[in-house]
């Protein structure tokens, strides 16, 4: 019994896994040109099946051990397949022939293909299979083919040298290098060693800038793309390898990773490089899979020059180098990675550096070139391929290249972009070789004005929210919406309405009862409250007696709440009079006055004055470190993303709203103001209590026309829809959490065709700042919904690991004059998050968000998730907000 090698052994192993498919094939297609003799090409193909043992090897089913059974030369059954072809049609014949499924269990690994086009033009397709051959194979193969199509033209079998060894013999010999593993000083021992330590820790998946969700099972359609580096870049790149002490491959790794690393993979990048395996000169001239692959993993952290990363991944790979003989399939079973049928293990993204001669085809009486062929499948999600071009006097004369790439995560236009990325870093550090990392600069994406195709947008009619608008106190923009229209419905609370005049009186009342109480003017006031209609009233009091109001969610823990009351020194508490018990507990350590706005007369107006700079309110976030950072807005602020929001939904009066969020979020913001200030109506509902089950009823009875939640109240509540459309509904806000592509499918069940999702992104330090619109028609296949383009008056930074800005990938920050003042008492916070705007006017300020994000190739944004301290996300470490 002949055993399998290991690398044949993981083929044999995905053949009887996935049965027989084209994932593995190796094709060469020649073009030849002239009087082409199809008796001796078919001798001559069938003098190399019987010179190359693996040429006629199968695999046969076996409940032991694998094993190769190789084939007397004249059973192994070898025929050479001709075919008529028309040049545009050769392609599509071509792609078709080579995805033949070898049935590697009773089927040579080996067949060719002859299409004729004219008499004097014909195609010549070799195919064979990976588990029988790799690249280096094909030198071999058609050099053999030349010899022995020359000697069959002459009527004579080839005269060749007997190769000294076959693979067989390969696969024995390959067992004995290794050794026992488990004896420390033996070669596969010393190894295995090794590669245990190189690869601790490795990340479990290369998190790439993919379109699509990774399926549970790849189906491996690939598609392929070439690309060219010119001569002078070719000649560049040799000289920095020359300086670095490395070689052309290692500055190509360097670059790939460099590349990952600034669209958000990580600093810790893994490659699969392949290598010959022929560490024997008597191997070279056998075909086979000798080939060996492996993991090279590049270290991009602290934001290296790139000299100084290239010097890295040589002192990386001369140690793995060293280390060539394990098997990458044994590498896999002994570190045991997470399996998965839907990524390879242990790297994702390969790289292959073609350095080997160049196959040389001459057969006699025929001029043959290279005929390129479409490559329909991808082992894994990228891999690159590259080669170097010589001139005739042998100098540098570019490099070509090939990417293949997984058709399930990538659409061809991602790839393209990508590409363009690789080739502008390896311009600069051909150039500029200590530029660091993240100073590298990347073509920027489409920007929103160009990215197609267009985006969805509502047509409401509406009255536009002015800049002129901004420059009031928010009192002033509500009262005018009283004055405008004092009988419409301003709030909507279980069987309860209040009309604007109804609200505008009983704030005025709680107004007056604050001034008379505390004075006119600055302060804070603390509101506790549960769902309902009181709150927004007593809001509105609070701003109508010019001070500040702080939400306390009466759901929180006592100890948190007098946290907020100590810590933003309220003067009062307002709280309806079911909550009296735990207002006087939360107050219990400072004498303040507590007010039950039941108690308190509606009035027609209060004279404190405010305006828009006065604080709004306090909007207490939870941190990263558990200590609640209270985050102070002004009227301008506010007023500003309302007449952002105003103008991007077109909310006008004729508008119904809904509140499901707790007025402690900025979420409630949105609906509370974006209702008020437009003279539209709030329509309150306190899913907590009245759940999701009802749902449909209260949307329809209430004729809601903008629904905004996060998007885990979105799903529970449509799923109360029972796929009933909700018709009266426009909008869909989603925010506060991550959408996905499910959400819009949700929306296309549950709503009409013309409501449009709004994914939103914002902290609570800016509220709302960017925005995505969805329809329909909107592709849902990617794998998140994005976050859009800035709102009005907002620039969009993305930061390197040392804050300065960058390209496509990094920490996502806020250029606006509408950001928050800051964190209340937190000096040394604020300084650190709230900065000097580099791109703005001087004095003006950016908020660091700590949130990762990443421009797409369209020109929107893609929020990629916290970077927290300590907290390890897609391989960087960044601190906290």
């Amino acid at each position: 019994m002949i055993p399998l090698s290991f690398a044949q052994q993981r083929l044999w192993f995905l053949h009887r896994l996935d049965g027989a498919n084209a994932t593995y094939n190796l094709p060469l297609a020649l073009r030849l040109t002239g009087n082409v003799d199809d008796a001796a090409l078919q001798l001559a193909l069938g003098d190399l099946v019987s010179r190359h043992e693996s040429l006629r090897t199968i695999f046969p089913d076996t409940d032991d051990e694998p094993q190769q059974i190789i084939l007397p030369a004249e059973k192994a059954d070898f025929v050479l397949e001709r075919a008529q072809a028309r040049q545009a049609t050769l392609a599509t014949q071509l792609a078709e022939a080579a995805d033949h499924c070898f049935e590697l269990t009773r089927e040579i690994p080996f067949r060719a293909w002859l299409f004729r086009i004219d008499p004097q033009q014909h195609v010549l397709l070799l195919l064979c299979h990976h588990i029988a051959s790799d690249g280096w194979s094909l030198a071999p193969l058609v050099r053999d083919l030349s010899v022995a199509y020359a000697a069959r033209c002459q009527g004579k079998p080839p005269a060749w040298e007997p190769l000294p060894v076959q693979y067989a013999d390969y696969t024995l010999w390959q067992r004995e290098l290794l050794g026992d593993e488990n004896d420390p000083d033996s070669t596969g021992g010393r190894q295995l060693a090794y590669w245990k330590q190189a690869l601790a820790d490795l990340p479990e998946q290369l998190e790439l800038p993919t379109d699509r969700p990774r399926p549970p099972v790849s189906s491996y359609r690939g598609e392929s793309i070439a690309f060219q580096l010119d001569a002078q870049l070719h000649q560049g790149l040799t000289a920095l390898a020359r300086q670095g002490g490395g070689s052309l491959f290692m500055v190509l790794q360097a670059a790939l990773a460099t590349l990952f690393t600034r669209l958000g993979a990580g600093t810790d990048i893994p490659l699969g490089c392949p290598i010959a395996g022929r560490t024997d000169e008597a191997l070279n001239d056998l075909v086979g899979f000798f080939l060996n692959t492996l993991v090279l993993r590049t270290d991009t952290s602290g934001n290296p020059r790139f000299d100084e990363l290239l010097q890295r991944v040589r002192e990386t790979n001369l140690s793995a180098y060293e280390h060539q003989d394990l098997p990458f399939e044994r590498l896999v079973e002994v570190l045991n990675p997470v399996r998965s049928m839907a990524r390879h293990p242990l790297f994702q993204v390969t790289l292959v550096f073609q350095n080997n001669a160049r196959a040389s085809v001459e057969l006699p009486g025929i001029e043959t070139a290279f005929e390129p062929i479409a490559i329909h499948s991808a082992k894994v999600d990228l891999s690159f391929t590259l080669w170097e071009e010589r001139n005739k006097q042998g100098g540098l004369n570019g490099i070509s290249g090939r990417v293949e790439f997984s058709a399930d995560l990538f659409d061809r236009s991602t790839v393209t972009w990508m590409l363009e990325h690789l080739k502008s870093v390896l311009r600069t550090v051909a150039a500029h070789p200590g530029t660091r990392l993240f100073q590298i600069p990347l073509p920027s994406p489409v920007s929103p004005a160009t990215a197609a195709p267009a985006r969805p947008r509502p047509t409401q009619p509406y009255t536009e929210f002015t800049r002129d608008d901004i420059e009031q106190s928010l009192t002033a923009r509500f009262e005018a919406q009283v004055r405008r229209d004092p009988t419409a419905v301003a709030i909507t609370h279980q069987d309860s309405s209040w009309s604007y005049a109804d609200l505008d009186r009983k704030a005025n009342g709680i107004a007056n009862a604050l001034c008379q109480r505390l004075g006119a003017g600055a302060g804070r006031v603390m509101l506790l409250f549960g769902h309902g209609a009181e709150m927004i009233a007593a809001m509105l009091g609070v701003l109508k007696a010019g001070k500040t109001y702080v939400p306390l969610d009466p759901l929180h823990p006592v100890e948190r709440l007098r946290f907020m009351l100590a810590d933003s020194e309220g003067e009062a508490l307002i709280c309806e009079s079911a909550l009296t018990a735990l207002a006087s507990s939360i107050g219990a350590q400072r004498d303040i006055p507590v007010f039950d706005p039941s108690t308190i007369s509606p009035a027609e107006r209060c004279a404190a004055q405010r305006d828009s700079r006065t604080p709004t309110y306090i909007l207490y976030t939870s941190g990263t470190t558990g200590q609640p950072k209270g985050v102070v807005q002004i009227d301008r602020n506010v007023l500003h993303f309302i007449a952002t929001y105003t103008n991007a939904l077109h909310l006008s009066a004729g508008d119904r709203l809904t509140l499901f969020s707790s007025y402690g979020f900025d979420a409630s913001v949105m609906d509370i103001y974006g209702a008020l200030l437009n003279g539209a109506s709030l329509h309150v509902l306190d899913l907590r209590e009245a759940g999701f089950t009802r749902i449909r009823e209260w949307l329809h009875r209430h004729q809601i026309t903008v629904w905004h939640s996060t998007p885990t109240v979105f799903r529970l509540g449509a799923m109360g829809l029972h796929a009933q459309k909700a018709s009266s509904t426009r909008l869909v806000v989603l925010g506060g959490e991550e959408s996905t592509p499910a959400d819009l499918d949700l929306l296309r069940k549950n709503f009409e065709p013309n409501c449009l999702l709004v994914n939103g992104y914002g902290p609570t330090e800016s509220t709302v700042t960017v925005q995505f619109f969805a329809d329909a028609q909107t592709n849902s296949n990617g794998m998140r919904l994005p976050i859009g383009h800035p709102v009005e008056s907002t620039h969009i930074a993305l930061l390197d690991p040392d804050g300065q800005p960058t390209d496509v990938f990094g920490e996502l920050a806020i250029c606006s004059d509408f950001i928050a003042r800051g964190y209340l008492n937190r000096p040394g916070l604020t300084a650190e998050r709230f900065v000097a705007n580099p791109f703005g006017a001087p004095g003006s300020r950016m908020y660091r968000t700590g949130d990762l994000a990443r421009w797409r190739p369209d020109g929107v944004l893609d929020f990629l998730g916290r970077a927290d301290q300590q907290v390890k996300i897609r391989g960087f470490r960044i601190e906290p907000g």
